[in-house]
């Protein structure tokens, strides 16, 4: 499946890259169909390499070559390099969410999505994308943990006992700050439980493989390293289509693109989504089949697609409410509450705050959610501020900041974020200055992003998601406490 151009005009690097990817399309191989298309056979990958990064700009000859092996009108190339020599010519821009991460998962998306039934994603998974060393805090295997009986392959215990279960219903009260740890170390267990079975043993583990990583993934990303949730990404979706589970990786997809669209680097958020949900909509439940149209239409709504937005909103409110008792056990937080809010953070993002209003409310005074509270709250806070409601809007972000600090989550601090700069054009408001005073109290106990996700000493102090899904080993922090 690939997905339609890019509307508008775009600067040439970034619009190559994502064409490129869209296809799972190597430079390498980029330049092979240059050359193959055009009968001149010196270009090499080092030049789609330069275009890409904008350290040189294409000429009217390979303008003309790139629109056609890429399929893309001629006028689309032509704009970009107008537009990007109009700005100079200079590196583009690095992808805040980790551009190689993001390509690299796209990539893996896209093949998934032409051969979902084929061995394309399945021979690199014990070789390339398992981690490999020692993992601490004991000697137990995946099929040793207390959540089960001898030999059940979603017994996944991480330290002090917690299964896997429990892990994911403590994230409903703590941020990625406090569980990541956990979720790395979880991963690390699975992999020692895979890596030490035997080949029918290894199929029976490949579920709690790919939902361990599949957490692990989520748990950076809202410990604030979106790259390190995206590299996490490619383990929980090669293992869940080794399984068969078309569900799970549908979801996983579905997770990386909410990931994308919230971390600042939307390109290729979109198309993760429609991917998720073409693949993963025939055998998906009510429930998820609903929540990966949201994605799409979040991810859509927060690049200015609001028509392709509302569409998707239709068709997630055609699904019906979820079903308990045919939805995957992963799926145990979605209910109706909470998809009418995934509905009213699509609202907001797509420029109707009115109707987001009575959507988002309930459930941000749902007491004992303090990250989902958190989280919403930010939306809800938009929508009253682009009705000029500026005490409400306040009000909810005063509660929405210090369950902020109860929870612990740099993704709730991101919603809050986006108010504050909002705010900033009121700033003799009296209920704008209280929340920027609170504001100021609380700023040493929010939560910031995870180590390591900028800086020459990046790569040794990558999060413990990313270093999980690279090699293991390693042993977690305590968790935190609400």
């Amino acid at each position: 499946m690939i997905p339609s151009p890019p509307s508008g005009p775009r600067l040439l690097g970034p619009l190559l890259a994502e064409l490129r990817s869209a296809r799972g399309w190597s430079q390498q191989r980029v330049a092979a169909e240059l050359c193959a298309a055009s009968g001149v056979p010196t270009l090499t990958r080092h030049e789609v390499s330069r275009w890409e990064r904008q350290v040189r700009l294409p000429g009217d000859f390979w303008s003309a070559w790139l629109a056609t092996v890429l399929g893309v009108p001629g006028e689309l190339i032509d704009e970009a390099v107008a537009r990007s020599r109009r700005l100079g010519v200079a590196p583009a821009a690095v992808d805040p969410a980790g551009s190689r991460a993001r390509v690299a998962l796209l990539t893996l998306a896209h093949r998934w999505a032409a051969d979902p039934t084929g061995g394309t994603l399945a021979g690199p998974l014990v070789d390339a994308s398992l981690p490999a060393g020692p993992v601490g805090g004991g000697s137990r295997t995946a099929s040793e943990g207390p959540c089960g009986p001898p030999g059940d392959a979603r017994a996944q215990a991480v330290p002090d006992g917690v299964g896997l279960a429990a892990l994911r219903r403590w994230d409903d009260l703590l941020g990625g700050g406090d569980l990541a740890g956990h979720g790395a170390h979880s991963l690390h267990r699975a992999v020692r439980g895979y890596r030490l079975a035997g080949p029918a043993g290894r199929r029976r583990l490949l579920p709690v493989l790919a939902e361990s990583a599949q957490l692990a993934g989520w748990l950076a990303g809202d410990a604030g390293d979106p790259a390190g949730g995206l590299v996490a990404y490619r383990l929980p979706l090669r293992a869940a289509r080794a399984a068969g589970d078309r569900p799970l990786a549908a979801h996983v997809l579905g997770s990386a693109s909410h990931l994308l669209a919230l971390g600042g680097g939307q390109a290729g958020a979109p198309t993760l989504a429609r991917i998720g949900y073409a693949a993963g909509r025939a055998t998906a439940s009510p429930g998820l089949r609903a929540l990966l149209l949201h994605r799409v239409a979040l991810a859509a709504a927060l690049a200015g697609r609001h028509h392709a937005a509302g569409r998707a909103l239709a068709g997630a409110a055609r699904c019906g409410a979820p079903e308990p008792g045919r939805e995957p056990p992963w799926l145990y937080w979605l209910d109706e509450a909470e998809v009418a809010a995934l509905t009213g953070r699509t609202l907001v993002a797509s420029g109707r705050p009115a109707p987001a209003v009575a959507l988002l409310r309930p459930v941000v005074t749902v007491p004992g959610r303090p990250r989902r509270a958190a989280v919403y709250g930010g939306w809800l806070a938009r929508a009253h501020l682009r009705l000029d409601e500026v005490p409400e809007a306040c009000e909810v972000a005063s509660a929405a900041l210090l369950d902020a600090v109860r929870s612990g989550s740099h993704r709730a601090v991101g919603q809050l974020t986006e108010f504050r700069r909002a705010l900033a054009a009121r700033p003799s408001e009296p209920a704008a200055r209280r929340y920027a005073e609170l504001l100021g109290a609380a700023r040493p106990y929010l939560p910031g992003p995870a180590p390591g996700r900028s800086g020459p000493g990046r790569a040794r102090r990558a999060h413990p998601a990313r270093r999980a899904a690279r090699r293991g080993g390693g042993t977690p922090p305590p968790a935190g406490t609400d």
